[in-house]
């Protein structure tokens, strides 16, 4: 029960950021007296698409340590 009302307040939270933000906008064309009244929703067109791009990576080297006579210790006995 819980995560049921969590999952409709996080639903909530969203429609009212996406109103706030201006994605969504919800107008009442019909005065609600006795009828139901009648809402107009007007949202956001998204275009999706994709497109070639070369990316530059960076490239990373690892040295992994060696013996202790590499760096110059004296080995432990």
């Amino acid at each position: 029960m819980r995560t049921l009302l969590s999952l409709v307040a996080i639903a909530l939270l969203a429609v009212v950021a996406l109103m706030y933000f201006g994605i969504i906008n919800i107008d009442q064309t019909r005065a609600g007296a006795i009828q139901t009244p009648k809402f107009e929703a007007d949202v956001a067109k998204v275009r999706l698409g994709t497109e070639a791009k070369t990316v530059a990576v960076p490239t990373i080297s690892v040295d992994k340590p060696g013996t202790a006579a590499d760096n110059g210790q004296v080995p432990a006995n």
